[in-house]
């Protein structure tokens, strides 16, 4: 079953985040793009993606996750099977962030919201910071929990495990890789014994994939998404 995708979409609880970027508003707006899947994945945090998935209802695939930022500054995307699992992955986050306050002046507002679109509350520490946690606990954690990790852009210039560790080492224990869509044509022969995605990183609605890379599955599960990023046939 071959289906669309988009695993790395912020909602508004990212403060890099447009504020349009309501439930509703990303499960809408990708369905109308075509997507069979996406993820909520916002920086160090998973607190929209339940009403993103009572937003979707059987409408869309929901799959549960997060963008941990780790000590070395490498941002890296955590899935999960369901959203119970990623909450305790979220409780570990907690207890590594630096407690630095939100400036909304300057990084903006981080809006938990229920699946009517409604705001519910703000977070008040800033999110787009840099966790007490390597990036190979990072890793395990999110292992622990019962998902996967898979290192961010990491083609870009900044927040990525080439840019801030000069290569992808190999003791990692990791099977997948984001590449963004303008490098992937190049890079995927380099790293053709990874699982390579590509993804929006969307925070603004438009931005939200086009139909383009898909997936091949066996049904249109969350575990299943998993087993085909950890490679598992």
């Amino acid at each position: 079953m071959e289906l669309y995708y988009d695993l790395h979409i912020h909602s508004a609880l990212s403060p890099c985040g447009d504020n349009d970027m309501t439930p509703n508003n990303i499960v809408n707006m990708s369905i109308i793009k075509g997507l069979d899947i996406i993820a909520v994945t916002d920086h160090n945090s998973c607190g929209n993606v339940r009403a993103v998935m009572k937003a979707a209802g059987d409408r869309l695939l929901v799959i549960p996750g997060m963008e941990v930022e780790t000590s070395e500054e490498i941002h890296v995307v955590c899935y999960f099977k369901n959203i119970e699992d990623a909450e305790k992955m979220w409780e570990i986050v907690k207890s590594h962030m630096n407690n630095i306050k939100n400036r909304e002046e300057i990084y903006g507002e981080q809006l938990y919201m229920n699946e009517f679109d409604e705001v519910t509350a703000k977070e008040e520490l800033l999110l787009v910071s840099a966790t007490t946690m390597s990036i190979y606990e990072v890793i395990k954690y999110a292992k622990d929990c019962g998902g996967i990790a898979v290192p961010a852009h990491i083609d870009r210039s900044s927040y990525s495990v080439l840019a801030n560790l000069g290569t992808v080492p190999e003791d990692l224990n990791i099977k997948a890789l984001e590449i963004t869509k303008r490098n992937r044509a190049k890079l995927e022969s380099e790293y053709k014994n990874y699982r390579i995605i590509s993804n929006s990183d969307a925070h603004y609605l438009e931005d939200i994939s086009e139909p383009e890379f898909t997936i091949n599955i066996m049904s249109k599960t969350a575990e299943n998404v998993l087993r085909y990023l950890c490679k598992i046939e």
